[in-house]
């Protein structure tokens, strides 16, 4: 069987001192600290997954996941999210209540691999839509992990509005994860 711990801690207060050129700056804003173990890899029959972080303007944080089959247009073979209310009690959401689907792909020179980068989440009663910062955020790392990722910063929306910001993260879209 498979099974998995995941641990994170949003809206983590974060403050850096950047020098370029010989001159300082400060520099705050908000992070996010977060941790897997698992005990085993992917099953042999899933492609890859797509994860979601993001922390809220209003101070909640929305963490949400599918593992994707190889079988095309196939339902996720897990799915699930969860929203934390800032002071609040966790809201968690299975299968029934996540759907994440595309809401527009960028299709890498380097790979040729098309990449979902802005994504629809049907979220219990609440579509959100995330929007990359930019779209080349390939990294190719075939050469150490053996995988190649999409991953990177994303506006999170609802209504057309921006609500937060945080992070989506991609496998298996060049070909299935084999770690």
């Amino acid at each position: 069987p498979q099974a998995s711990h995941y641990y994170s801690q949003p809206q983590l207060a974060v403050r850096a001192r950047l020098t370029r050129d010989g001159k300082s700056e400060e520099r705050t804003g908000q992070g996010w600290l977060d941790h897997e173990w698992s005990s085993t890899l992917l099953a042999d029959d899933a492609a890859g997954w797509d994860w979601i972080g993001m922390n809220l303007d209003d101070g909640s944080a929305l963490t949400a996941f599918s593992i994707r089959s190889q079988q095309s247009n196939s339902a996720p073979m897990h799915a699930y999210a969860s929203l934390r209310p800032r002071g609040g009690s966790v809201q968690t959401l299975g299968p029934r209540d996540v759907r994440i689907s595309t809401r527009a792909e960028w299709t890498s020179p380097r790979t040729r691999a098309t990449w979902p980068v802005a994504r629809e989440l049907r979220i219990g009663d609440r579509t959100l839509v995330t929007q990359p910062l930019m779209d080349d955020q390939e990294l190719d790392s075939r050469l150490s992990t053996g995988a190649v990722y999409w991953e990177g910063g994303s506006r999170l929306l609802e209504n057309g509005k921006p609500i937060g910001r945080g992070y989506l993260e991609m496998t298996g879209y060049v070909a299935p994860l084999r770690l």
